[in-house]
Parts: C-alpha cells; structure tokens; sequence
C-alpha cells in the first residue's frame, strides 16, 4: 500500500509539482468501473490530509456502488489548456491511478486538522496509489514532457517532440 507521503518522502518535487496541478482548482474528474467493466467518469473533489489523498462520495451514489464493486479507480486534476503563443506558461496537468480504500473514523473522533467535517450521509475513502503522472511543456514549449513514478519503476520521464 503507497501512501501519498510515501511519494512525498521518495520523490518530494515530483510530488509537490503533483500536488500543485491537482490544488489549482477545486473539481477533478474521477474515473470507476460500471459492473460491466466499461468506464464511468464523475466530477468530484479531492484533499491532501495527514500525507493520504482523500475524497468522499454521497450514500447511494453510482461512482460509491462502483467502487464498493471493484476500488480500481483513476483521477484527473483540474485542466487547464495552454493558451496560443503563452504555451511556456502552462504548468501541465497530473493525474493519479490506484485503489480507493473506505475510511471509517470512529464515531467520537473530531475531524483531521485540515479535513472536512464529516459527512453523515456520505463515505470518505484514501487512496492507496498505483501512479502518478504530471505531463506539462518543457522550458521552450516545444517538447511534451511526461513524468511518471510508480511504487516499483520510481520517477521516470519521457519527452516528446
């Protein structure tokens, strides 16, 4: 199981340039498995809390019931597109794959500094990561720059033309 301070502790920039694209705006995309294993793709929000990257999801949900099924699941951080002729401005996008783990905090417990209070009528769940990957523009714009880091291969990066 790799936490996102495990990612924090191996590879701390990549994890920050990480964190950042996925702090710059408040909705992600978050990709589940229907139960006939084709793709369902849902807006949510995501938070960094105590180094575990965490979401939540309403009782009765589709995304809950897909990921209650099989905890596979995909999220994207916000997008933002590079404007023509400022693309050295651009600072990419992240996305991160893994496994989504319930988390049930006993009823007496207060909330994790930084966290949100608890939903009544909603599920909180970590995520146990599986990768990471920040794709941004190099310095001059002119080359795709793909970082990707797994718990078995590490950070590695690929350009492309």
């Amino acid at each position: 199981m790799t936490a996102w301070r495990d990612l924090e502790h191996t590879e701390p920039d990549f994890a920050q340039r990480a964190r950042s694209r996925f702090d710059a705006g408040r909705h992600k995309t978050i990709a589940t498995l229907r139960a006939d294993g084709s793709p369902r793709i849902s807006g949510i929000e995501c938070e960094f809390v105590d180094g575990e990257l965490q979401f939540g999801s309403m009782t009765g949900a589709r995304k809950l019931a897909d990921i209650e099924r099989d905890p596979r699941i995909a999220l994207h951080g916000p997008t933002f597109h590079p404007e023509t002729g400022r693309e050295h401005e651009w600072t990419g996008e992240a996305k991160i794959s893994g496994h989504a783990v319930r988390v049930d905090p006993p009823a007496d417990s207060p909330a994790p500094e930084g966290a949100a209070p608890a939903d009544p009528d909603g599920v909180t769940f970590r995520v146990e990561i599986d990768s990471v990957v920040v794709t941004r523009l190099d310095d001059t714009a002119t080359k795709l720059v793909i970082e990707s880091w797994t718990p078995e291969t590490g950070l590695r990066v690929v350009e492309r033309d």
